[in-house]
C-alpha cells in the first residue's frame, strides 16, 4: 500500500507542474502598489515643475552636470522633497535621476560600470541672447520664440550623429523632458505627467517586530497542526499522513483586492504577509517614443519580439493584453505562451525603432536602473492620426533614474548601453559546442555510456552535465558515494576527449550541522536574514530546510568564490564548470515561490530592493570562484557559468537559458523572439533547452528544435527526470543523421561564432541579432515585426523550420536574393528584385544564408569536440559584393580557453578583404592585423582552403605572395555553383599574406 501511494503521490505531484499554476503568481491587480498607480485617474497624480528657488541645484557643464529642484503644482505639504539630476556622458547616454536629497534610497553600487559614468559636456542655450543658440533648436520650438523662456535647452557637446545634434529639453511646468536628434523627437519623459513618488515612512521597531511575529503564527495556522515534511514546487505543504495542502491563494487574492488602494501599507498573497515596514515607496513615470511604432525588449516575457501592447490608446480598438509586463524573478516551470508574466530574470531595457523620411533608421532607448519589482504599460499614444508607442513604468521603491540612450543607431545604442553595464564575456571556445545534460544522468556508468554513444557515433559534443541527484543529500559541492564514488576518473575521461563537465550548484543550503558549507556560512553570519534582521532566512527548497547566502554582500561572495577551490570542492578539477539554477531566488515555500519582501540582507536592506539582483549577484560570485581556483594569477582560466536568473550587468559573468520549457512545437516557436529579446538586453549568451524541458518531443520536433539551437548562442539538450532519454541517437535513423550533420555545421562554424562572440565583448552588438539591428535601414514593414527568423553577428542569416510537417519556408533577404548565398551549396539567394524567397525545407534542411560581402572562417575537420580543432586549419568562404565585387570579415584568434587575453594581450584580431578589379581581370584576398588589433598572439593555424563564390568563370592563375614567398596554387572550379576553390596555400592565419586570382 505504502508503495502504491507513494507512486500516486509522485503522478500528482508531476501533474502539479505540468502547466503553470496562474493563482501562485501576482497580477497587477493583487499588487498594492501597481495597482493603486495603473488604474489611477490623471488627476490623482501630483504635477511637477521646475523650483525657482533656487532654479539651479548644480550647474557643471565641464563635468556635464546639471540639476534642479523640483515642486509640486498643488504645493502639496508631505510630499518629498525631490531633486531632478541630469548627467551627460562621455559615451553619448544622459542620465535622468530624480531623488529626494535628504533621504537617498537604496541603488547597487557595483552593477554600473565606472567607464560609462564618465562626464562628457553640453552647453546650455541661450535662444533669447544668442541668434546661433536660436537656430539650434529644433523648428517645432524654433519657431515659437514665445516659449523660448518656459523650457531649458541643453545641447549635447559630443559628434554628429546623421549631421544632427542632440538636444535635451527640459520643461519647466509641468516638468517635461524630451530627446530631440536634430528636428526629430526621440522620446519624451513625463509628458503624460505620470511622474509619481511616494514617500514611505519607517515602522518603528517593535511595529516590525510583531509583524514578523504574526506572520509566523499565521503560517504555523495554516497547517492546522500538521507534521511538514516537505514541499512541491507549487509552494504547498505535503504533510506526514500523506496529505497536500490545500490551495487558498485566491481566497486571499480577492482579499487584495479590497485593500483602499491610496494605502497599502502591508500585502498580502497566498497565505503570506508583506509587513511592508517602510510603508508605499513607488515611483514611476512615464516615457514616451514619439516617433516610432514598434518598441523591443524588456526580457525575459513570452511575447513577440516587437512587443505588444498592454493598455488602449488612442484610437486603438483594445490592447493585445490585459496585464503589464511585470519585471520580478520567479520560478515559473511550464510557462505559458504569449504572455507578460514575470519569468526568472529580466532587463528593464527598451529600445524604439523606426525608418524615417530623409533620416533612414533611428534607434533610440532607455534603461530603467532600479532593481525593484517593476510593471510596464505599453500603448499606443499620440494622436490617432500619428500614433507612437509609449510606456509607463511603476516601481515598488527605489528612485526614478533613467538612461536614455539617443542612439541614433544599433552600433550607437549598444557602445552607450555596454559602457553602462558591460560588455557579453567572452566565453571559453568549449561552452559554444554542444551541451548533453538531463536531470539526471544517473551514476559514473551511466555517464560513461553517454560518452560512449557519442564516441561510436563520431557524434561531436563537448560538456556532459550532471542535475542535482549527484550531490549527497543536495548538498552542494559533494558527490552521492554510492553513484558516483571516483568524481575525478569520470572527469578525466571525458577530458581525455576534450570534454567538460558541469555540475549544478544552487543558492539553498540545507541546514545540517554535520554539512559543513552550513556550518561555515551559519557561524560566519553569511546568510540572509528574517524580517527581524536578527535571525538567519529558512525556507524550503530540494534539501529541505534551507537557508540563503547573501550575495549582496562583497564578502559572501569572496567566502562563496573560494568554496570552489579545488582543495574545498573535493572531488572537482579544472574541466569542471557550474550551473547556478533556482537562484530567482526559489523558495518553495515562500510568497510566489520565492523569498518574503520584507527579509533583509547584512545590511538591513530589505529583500523587495535587490530581489532581481540575486541572481545576478550570485553568478557573479561562482565566476569569480571558477576563475580564482587556477593554480596561479598568471594560469587563469576563463569561467563557465549558467544562470536561471538574470538583470542587466549578467552578461558578464556567463550565460542563461530560458528554463522551464515544453516539448511543444509553439515553445519551440516562442524561443527565438525571446532569445532576440534577450540578447537585445546585451546578454548575447542565451539558448533554450533543445526538446524542451517537460513533455515527450516526437522525432521531427526535437529534430527541428535541434536544428534551431544549432544556430543559437547556447546549445544544450536538457530534459525533466520523468522524461524518456533524449540523446541524439534515441530516435533512430534517420534522424540521428540529421542530427548529427547539423552538430557537424555548428562545429565547422565554430570560428565564425567565436568571432562573433569577441566582436559582442568588444562592442556589445549581440551575438543574436533581430534583422532591424543589422539593417537599420531597410524600409519593409515587416522587418520590425520579424522574430522568426535572425542574423548571428552581420554575416549569417537563419530562417528554421518550426511547425509540424513544414516543408517550405518564407525566407526576408534583405536588399534581395543576389545579396545573399546559401550556406549548403553558395549559391546565389535569387535575383536581385526578389527578397522574399520560398525555400524548401526537408526535414534535413535548416536555411541559411551568407552575405553577400561577407567572409566566413571555418574549420572543416570532424573531431569529437572544440578542443581537439585547436590546430585545424581555416577554410575561408568569400561571398563578395553583387554591386562592388569585394568582400571582409574577421578571424579572432586567442588560446581559447585562458584570460590571456585580458592579462597580457594574448590576443589577435585578423581582417580579411577582398577586392575585385572593375574590369573583373583580376581580384586579391588579404589577410592582414585588423585596425586597432594589439594583441600579441601568433596562432599556430594555416588557411588550407579558400571557396570564392558567385564566380562565372575559373581564374587563369593564383598566387600566393607572403614574405619572401610566391607560389602558384591548384584550383578547381564549380561551374553549376558558380564557385572557385583554391586548394592548400598553407598560409598561416596569424601571417600577412595575399591571394591573386587573374581572369
Amino acid at each position: 500500500r505504502m508503495v502504491l501511494f507513494l507512486y500516486l503521490l509522485g503522478i500528482l505531484c508531476f501533474t502539479v507542474i505540468e502547466s503553470v499554476d496562474r493563482s501562485k503568481f501576482r497580477t497587477c491587480q493583487d499588487t498594492g502598489f501597481c495597482r493603486k498607480w495603473r488604474s489611477a485617474d490623471s488627476n490623482f497624480y501630483n504635477q511637477y515643475e521646475i523650483s525657482q528657488k533656487p532654479p539651479i541645484l548644480t550647474s557643471g557643464a565641464k563635468s556635464g552636470e546639471w540639476g534642479v529642484k523640483l515642486d509640486t503644482v498643488k504645493n502639496e505639504k508631505n510630499s518629498a522633497e525631490l531633486y531632478l539630476a541630469v548627467n551627460f556622458l562621455a559615451s553619448g547616454a544622459i542620465r535622468c535621476k530624480i531623488s529626494e536629497k535628504s533621504t537617498p534610497r537604496w541603488q547597487p553600487s557595483d552593477i554600473l560600470m565606472p567607464e560609462g559614468l564618465l562626464p562628457g559636456k553640453y552647453r546650455e542655450l541661450q535662444p533669447s541672447t544668442s541668434s546661433e543658440d536660436a537656430s539650434l533648436l529644433p523648428k517645432v520650438l524654433k519657431n515659437s520664440p514665445a516659449l523660448w523662456d518656459s523650457f531649458i535647452a541643453l545641447l549635447v557637446l559630443s559628434d554628429e550623429n546623421k549631421g544632427q545634434k542632440t538636444l535635451l529639453v527640459v520643461h519647466r511646468s509641468p516638468l517635461r523632458l524630451e530627446l530631440f536628434l536634430g528636428d526629430l523627437l526621440q522620446l519624451t519623459v513625463n509628458g503624460e505627467s505620470l511622474l509619481h513618488w511616494e514617500k514611505g515612512s519607517s515602522a518603528p521597531a517593535q511595529q516590525q517586530l510583531s509583524q514578523n511575529d504574526e506572520k509566523e503564527s499565521k503560517d504555523v495556522d495554516r497547517h492546522h497542526g500538521k507534521e511538514v515534511v516537505d514541499y512541491g514546487e507549487d509552494g504547498l505543504a505535503i504533510y506526514a499522513d500523506g496529505s497536500r495542502e490545500e490551495r487558498v491563494g485566491e481566497v486571499l487574492a480577492a482579499n487584495n483586492n479590497e485593500v483602499d488602494s491610496s494605502d497599502y501599507k502591508a500585502d498580502s498573497f497566498g497565505g503570506h504577509l508583506d509587513s511592508r515596514p517602510r510603508g508605499p515607496r513607488s515611483v514611476g513615470v512615464d516615457v514616451a517614443f514619439n516617433y516610432a511604432r514598434n518598441v523591443f525588449g524588456l526580457p525575459e516575457h513570452t511575447a513577440s519580439l516587437s512587443l505588444p501592447t498592454t493598455k488602449q490608446g488612442p484610437g486603438a480598438s483594445s490592447a493585445h493584453f490585459a496585464e503589464p509586463y511585470r519585471l520580478y524573478s520567479l520560478d515559473v516551470f511550464e510557462y505559458e505562451l504569449d504572455q507578460p508574466m514575470a519569468l526568472y530574470g529580466s532587463i528593464p531595457l527598451l529600445l524604439a525603432h523606426a525608418v524615417l523620411p530623409d533620416v533612414g533608421g533611428v534607434t533610440t532607448g532607455v534603461f530603467w536602473f532600479n532593481p525593484s519589482e517593476t510593471f510596464v504599460d505599453i500603448w499606443d499614444g499620440g494622436s490617432p492620426a500619428s500614433p507612437h508607442r509609449a510606456s509607463h513604468w511603476i516601481a515598488e521603491s527605489g528612485e526614478v533614474d533613467l538612461f536614455l540612450l539617443p542612439g541614433p543607431t544599433p552600433a550607437h545604442i549598444y557602445r552607450q548601453y555596454t559602457k553602462l553595464t558591460g560588455t557579453q564575456q567572452l566565453p571559453p571556445l568549449f561552452s559554444l559546442g554542444y551541451h548533453q545534460c538531463r536531470w539526471n544522468y544517473r551514476d559514473e556508468k551511466d555517464v560513461a555510456a553517454v560518452e560512449k554513444g557519442f564516441e561510436d557515433l563520431d557524434f561531436p559534443y563537448d560538456v556532459l552535465w550532471l542535475d542535482i541527484e549527484h550531490t549527497d543529500g543536495k548538498r552542494y559541492f559533494t558527490w552521492d558515494k554510492a553513484l558516483f564514488p571516483n568524481p575525478i576518473e569520470m572527469q578525466r575521461n571525458l577530458s581525455a576527449h576534450g570534454r567538460k563537465m558541469v555540475t549544478i550548484v544552487d543558492p539553498h543550503i540545507k541546514r545540517d550541522s554535520n554539512y559543513h558549507i552550513h556550518k561555515e556560512a551559519e557561524s560566519k553570519g553569511l546568510y540572509i536574514k528574517q524580517a527581524n534582521g536578527v535571525s538567519d532566512f529558512d525556507g524550503w527548497c530540494w534539501p529541505g530546510s534551507s537557508s540563503y547566502l547573501d550575495f549582496t554582500c562583497s564578502d559572501v561572495r569572496q567566502w562563496w568564490a573560494e568554496q570552489f577551490s579545488l582543495d574545498k570542492y573535493k572531488g572537482s578539477t579544472m574541466d569542471l564548470f557550474t550551473w547556478n539554477d533556482m537562484n530567482e531566488p526559489s523558495v518553495f515555500n515562500g510568497p510566489e515561490v520565492s523569498m518574503p519582501k520584507d527579509a533583509k540582507n547584512r545590511q538591513g536592506v530589505e529583500h523587495r530592493e535587490w530581489h532581481n539582483l540575486f541572481g545576478l549577484y550570485m553568478q557573479m560570485a561562482t565566476a569569480l570562484g571558477l576563475t580564482i581556483r587556477s593554480p596561479t594569477d598568471s594560469e587563469q582560466e576563463r569561467p563557465f557559468v549558467l544562470t536561471r536568473s538574470f538583470w542587466a550587468g549578467s552578461q558578464r559573468y556567463g550565460a542563461m537559458w530560458t528554463g522551464d520549457n515544453s516539448a511543444q512545437w509553439g515553445h519551440l516557436q516562442i524561443a527565438a523572439p525571446m532569445l532576440l529579446a534577450i540578447n537585445l538586453g546585451g546578454l548575447s549568451f542565451a539558448g533554450a533547452d533543445v526538446g524542451g524541458f517537460f513533455g515527450e518531443p516526437d522525432a521531427e520536433l526535437f529534430t527541428r528544435w535541434y536544428q534551431a539551437g544549432s544556430f543559437t548562442p547556447f546549445f544544450r539538450g536538457h530534459a525533466h527526470h520523468d522524461t524518456k532519454r533524449r540523446e541524439p541517437w534515441v530516435f533512430g535513423d534517420p534522424y540521428t543523421g540529421i542530427l548529427r550533420q547539423a552538430a557537424l555545421l555548428r562545429y565547422s562554424l565554430l570560428p565564425y561564432w567565436y568571432s562573433v562572440f569577441h566582436e559582442a565583448y568588444r562592442g556589445g552588438l549581440p551575438v543574436m541579432r533581430a534583422m532591424f539591428l543589422e539593417f537599420p535601414d531597410d524600409s519593409d514593414g515587416e522587418m520590425l515585426s520579424m522574430d522568426d527568423q535572425w542574423m548571428i553577428g552581420s554575416a549569417l542569416l537563419v530562417k528554421p523550420a518550426t511547425s509540424a510537417g513544414q516543408r517550405e519556408v518564407s525566407v526576408y533577404l534583405p536588399g534581395g536574393g543576389s545579396q545573399w548565398f546559401a550556406l549548403d551549396t553558395l549559391r546565389r539567394g535569387g535575383p536581385s528584385a526578389v527578397r522574399r524567397v520560398a525555400v524548401h525545407t526537408p526535414l534535413e534542411k535548416i536555411p541559411v544564408y551568407i552575405r553577400a560581402g561577407k567572409i566566413i572562417p571555418r574549420k572543416m575537420r570532424l573531431r569529437r569536440s572544440s578542443k581537439l580543432m585547436f590546430f585545424d586549419p581555416f577554410t575561408l568562404t568569400v561571398c563578395p559584393s553583387a554591386s562592388t565585387g569585394g568582400a571582409e570579415g574577421e578571424v579572432y584568434l586567442d588560446d581559447e580557453h585562458s584570460l590571456a587575453h585580458q592579462t597580457v594581450a594574448a590576443f589577435a584580431v585578423r581582417a580579411l578583404t577582398y577586392t575585385s578589379s572593375v574590369d573583373g581581370k583580376s581580384a586579391s584576398l588579404r589577410c592582414h592585423a585588423a585596425s586597432g588589433d594589439q594583441g600579441n598572439y601568433e596562432a599556430p593555424n594555416t588557411v588550407e582552403r579558400v571557396v570564392i563564390a558567385g564566380q562565372k568563370k575559373a581564374p587563369s592563375r593564383v598566387t600566393l605572395s607572403a614574405p619572401s614567398t610566391e607560389v602558384a596554387l591548384e584550383f578547381t572550379f564549380d561551374a553549376e555553383n558558380e564557385t572557385v576553390t583554391i586548394k592548400k596555400p598553407n598560409a598561416k592565419i596569424s601571417e600577412d599574406w595575399t591571394l591573386s586570382l587573374s581572369f
